[in-house]
């Protein structure tokens, strides 16, 4: 995405010299706002509150923290749990008081303090080959010698591998997990590198038998929303719905929080509140192939034909401190090196 069409996206007028002005939301976010457009789009029809986002591939602790106590910022919004609870940590967030958020959100996926509040789910599961003879895995079964060389994955360092990569670590220990991820970057089919989606590529090509990536994409691929190529990709493979052997799904999360200085927080917690209600939901499991968080919001036809994705039972909180560990192993174990 160039600068000039980040640009285009944010509120141009939005400044820290000027205040917001009332029934608007200001949302910083890391997801890419044609993603949620729909759902705010939705929730300007239905409110008449005015919904500015400006997109931040990069930066947005440090975008925050130098606006300080003048940024406009209402909602900060994230793709990944572990860039969610930075934020917190880096003391940009407030607690938020919400009976709506409590009920619809499961403990295990909010913050007892109510500094963020998970909005969509998305699954860490495994494309195979769709005439491969498999049809359940784990994630234990990743280092078995059997998938040498026929695994691909995207870096080790993505946000995205660290949190799973933490899971296993917060289920085995760190001795343990080591000598796992020693052996997923044996089973290598090629460098760990690229996105999720080019797993399935290389299935597709031959390159591969399996791949490690979010439930989402195949929606996407399956859909026809990255054109007739992607389809194909998606069509080259299967899902496989892996667990823990003692636990669940690694389910990562996108998720929200109220910005510490929000000039509109009574108009930022509405707008939580909407995202998490049914027509949101639906609309996320329509827009993006997202699992919903709520019990009550149904997944979209073509994520529900993978089988049901039962959570892990090692919340993501019991797992975020172990993502410096695991990022600290996938560099001392050179994981995107490829060695054949």
């Amino acid at each position: 995405m160039t600068p000039a069409l980040k640009i285009a996206i944010g509120f141009i007028a939005l400044s820290a010299a000027v205040p917001a002005a009332a029934e608007e939301v200001n949302i910083y976010t890391t997801r890419e706002p044609g993603l949620i457009q729909p759902i705010l789009d939705a929730y300007t029809a239905e409110t008449g509150t005015t919904v500015n986002t400006v997109f931040l591939q990069d930066g947005l602790i440090e975008r925050v923290k130098a606006e300080g106590e003048s940024s406009p910022a209402d909602i900060l919004m994230t793709v990944d749990f572990g860039a969610l609870i930075d934020l917190v940590d880096a003391g940009l967030t407030q607690p938020v008081e919400s009976e709506i958020l409590r009920s619809a959100i499961p403990e295990s996926l909010r913050d007892p303090q109510g500094n963020w509040f998970a909005l969509s789910g998305r699954a860490r599961i495994v494309y195979a080959a769709r005439d491969l003879d498999i049809d359940s895995i784990t994630y234990e079964e990743l280092a078995d010698e059997k998938w040498r060389g026929r695994l691909c994955i995207r870096s080790g360092q993505h946000p995205y591998n660290t949190a799973l990569f933490a899971a296993y670590i917060a289920h085995h220990g760190e001795e343990a997990a080591e000598e796992w991820l020693r052996g997923v970057k044996a089973n290598q089919a090629r460098p760990a590198a690229g996105g999720d989606r080019d797993g399935a590529r290389d299935i597709a090509a031959g390159i591969c038998d399996i791949a490690i990536g979010n439930s989402y994409y195949v929606g996407r691929m399956k859909s026809g929303g990255g054109g007739a190529e992607q389809v194909e990709w998606g069509d080259a493979i299967k899902v496989l719905i892996p667990t823990f052997e003692d636990g669940g799904t690694h389910v990562n999360i996108t998720g929200a929080s109220v910005a510490a200085h929000a000039p509109n927080r009574e108009e930022a917690t509405e707008l939580l509140e909407y995202l998490v209600s049914d027509e949101a939901q639906k609309l996320y499991a329509e827009a993006n192939f997202e699992h919903p968080i709520t019990a009550t919001a149904e997944p979209h036809p073509i994520v529900a034909s993978f089988g049901e994705v039962v959570p892990d039972t090692i919340s993501l909180g019991q797992v975020l401190p172990h993502r410096t560990v695991a990022s600290e192993m996938v560099d001392r174990l050179n994981f995107d090196t490829f060695e054949n």
